[in-house]
């Protein structure tokens, strides 16, 4: 049995056929989100903490 599969079936114990049916039914209603809304969170799954520096500081000098 598949980890998706025993998600599914825990989920069906808890809330059981009807709220399941009733959530399915209110995502599938739903509207497509909009291109901007993709896109900020594809940079926000990317790169979650903004822009990172590429550049690698140099070493701090050693005192003799």
């Amino acid at each position: 049995m598949s980890r998706a599969h025993e998600i599914r079936e825990r989920y069906e114990q808890i809330l059981g056929p009807a709220v399941l049916a009733h959530i399915e039914a209110t995502v599938a209603a739903a509207p497509p989100p909009p291109p901007e809304l993709i896109d900020e969170l594809r940079r926000i799954f990317t790169r979650p903490a903004g822009e990172v520096s590429v550049t690698i500081p140099a070493p701090a000098a050693q005192a003799a």
